[in-house]
């Protein structure tokens, strides 16, 4: 059988996380029940990944663990999919932010690259670390199916990295919870590493 002509990474969000939406990067809240369910009907019976890499956090990481153990695959916890640090921002919604920080807010949403939150990991260091992991897992595994769960942040990340979108553009990319992005990108023919994807696809639940 001839082998498989690209290396395919899906990219899952984690589902609807306890507390609603807000600044949440490291702060380790569960999934709901309805994340829960977001997730699985997403995946469904259908999809099948040689490997599940999945950020640490709680939110994402339960779901692997019980995904990998129950479809019998292999599991990487990796740090470099963890969320952006929000900084001061930790933990507080936009509309709390809204008012006691609207212009703060607002060139955050126009431009996160020139306007971040106080405190926050630079996102320069978000985009090198993810695409640190990019690039290693193409080298690595080769022509095979992953499966990366991870949050907004970095999935954002991949896809400016493979569409050629700027950084400072990244809060244009709608990432909605449990969305399911897939990448499949030809290796090169001299062998260096693909920047580009061959196909993009979108699954929401």
């Amino acid at each position: 059988m001839e082998p498989p002509r690209f290396t395919c990474i899906d990219l899952l969000r984690h589902g609807e996380v306890e507390g609603g939406a807000r600044f949440r990067g490291s702060t380790d809240d569960p999934l709901t029940a309805e994340g829960w369910a977001q997730m699985w009907a997403v995946v469904g019976t259908e999809l099948h990944w040689n490997r599940i890499v999945t950020s640490p956090l709680g939110r994402c990481a339960d779901f692997a663990r019980t995904l990998a153990r129950r479809r019998s695959i292999p599991l990487e916890i990796h740090e470099n999919l963890r969320e952006l640090h929000f900084g001061a921002w930790e933990g507080r919604t936009a509309a709390e932010l809204m008012q006691d920080q609207p212009e703060a807010l607002t060139g955050f949403w126009q431009d996160p690259l020139k306007h971040p939150p106080p405190g926050a990991e630079p996102l320069v260091q978000l985009q090198s670390r993810t695409l640190s992991l990019w690039n290693s897992l193409l080298a690595r595994y080769p022509r095979e199916h992953m499966l990366l769960i991870t949050h907004g942040g970095p999935i954002r990340i991949f896809l400016c990295h493979v569409l050629g979108k700027p950084l400072n553009r990244l809060l244009e990319i709608d990432v909605t919870p449990a969305a399911l992005y897939r990448l499949c990108v030809r290796p090169d023919t001299d062998g260096s590493l693909p920047t580009q994807a061959s196909e993009l696809a979108c699954r929401r639940p």
